[in-house]
């Protein structure tokens, strides 16, 4: 079993930043990939980013890409998500998510094949 806590989210002004952070718990946290995902009002969750768990692959959705960085510490535990440049279509509840069998093979950007999840954390970006 895997718990996960996000926090970081709030509101913010377009051009901004935020961090995000989701902790874990679970002795076996460096093994697993971790991802982000996000769900607006009315649209289906997305992916955004994912780290491998030795955190050396990462990836990213086209729209996020150099604007937003996934970071990990293993011996914290944690998963980040720094968020800049931030616009009005970036407003979303943002979760993380984590299981064993995902790999950057398979199963990486979608939401069908994580397990376990966080409840999430708004962020809302104004005009």
């Amino acid at each position: 079993q895997v718990q996960l806590v996000e926090s970081g989210g709030g509101l913010v002004q377009a051009g901004g930043s935020l961090r995000l952070s989701c902790a874990a718990s679970g002795r076996t946290f460096s093994s697993y990939v971790m991802g982000w995902f996000r769900q607006a009002p009315g649209k289906e969750r997305d992916f955004v980013a994912a780290i491998s768990g030795s955190g050396g692959r990462t990836y990213y959705r086209d729209s996020v890409k150099g604007r937003f960085t996934i970071s990990r510490d293993n011996a914290k535990n944690t998963v980040y998500l720094q968020m800049n440049s931030l616009k009005p279509e970036d407003t979303a509840v943002y979760y993380c998510a984590a299981d064993p069998r995902v790999s950057f093979t398979a199963g990486l950007t979608s939401d069908k094949t994580y397990d376990y999840w966080g409840q999430g954390t708004q962020v809302t970006v104004s005009s």
